[in-house]
């Protein structure tokens, strides 16, 4: 039986862990079967799915499915483990010990005395995130809804502009109303980039079966007013058959022309 290279990777919110393991992915050149496994999400798969549609290739796990993950370790080549801050560090690493892994810990530069620096083999310095105590991590999985773009930029905008609180963290993947799928991200003292869109086919016939969702981290959150912002973004059946209607006559336009 093989021995794959296991890799587990922890470390404080934003500090760009998901980033450290696409690079890896991306890099490798000469391995046939990878898994990435992140514990601890729930239902709200933001990460795996972003792994999952820019490396088809891949296994991706996450809770419910420790088992087949560990029935899958002797078939792999590489393994990444993906561990979030809102994790104990010790419990979940103890469910580790018959396994023989390297330990990474992804920081913001400067990090001392965590208990991630002691217990990683490997310290990488990432994105500069600003640290602060977090009292919130509201998660929320939209799967089969479509949101409009515009009102998408201004949720987005409000959220990272302090409007429901003090905002450390935030990232999402939406259906929106031209049938693209966008991954959002932001991390409190690093630059913003715009909307990502994902590599999948635009969804122009009824609501979107593929995962949606948005994870926000900070103190003082306003659950309640994201959860009904984030509702009034969302459109009704007949919105969504709209424009569908309209995007596929425009591509149909662009493709005769």
């Amino acid at each position: 039986m093989t021995i794959p290279s296991i890799t587990v990777v922890a470390g404080l919110s934003g500090s760009g862990k998901t980033n450290w393991i696409y690079q890896q992915i991306r890099d490798i050149k000469s391995v046939d079967k990878l898994i990435y496994f992140s514990p601890g999400t729930g239902n709200v798969i933001v990460d795996q799915t972003r792994i999952a549609t820019d490396f088809p290739g891949i296994q991706v796990f996450g809770d419910g499915q420790e088992i087949e993950f560990f029935h899958q370790l002797p078939k792999a080549d590489a393994v990444y483990v993906e561990l979030g801050f809102y994790l104990e560090l010790k419990s979940i690493v103890s469910g580790l010990d018959n396994l023989t892994y390297r330990a990474v810990a992804v920081l913001p530069p400067n990090t001392k005395n965590t208990e991630y620096n002691s217990w990683a083999e490997e310290i990488v310095y990432g994105a500069p995130a600003q640290t602060m105590t977090v009292e919130n991590l509201w998660r929320v999985a939209t799967t089969g809804q479509v949101i409009d773009e515009n009102s998408l930029e201004e949720f987005w905008y409000e959220i990272t502009h302090g409007a429901y609180g003090v905002v450390s963290r935030a990232k999402g993947i939406f259906d929106v109303n031209d049938g693209r799928s966008l991954y959002c991200n932001f991390v409190a003292g690093v630059p913003q980039t715009d909307f990502l869109e994902l590599d999948l086919p635009r969804c122009l016939e009824g609501r979107p079966q593929r995962f949606s969702g948005i994870e926000v981290v900070g103190k003082n959150l306003d659950e309640p007013s994201l959860k009904q912002t984030l509702s009034d973004c969302c459109l009704s059946d007949s919105l969504i058959v709209q424009y569908q209607q309209q995007v596929k006559e425009i591509l149909l336009a662009e493709q005769q022309g």
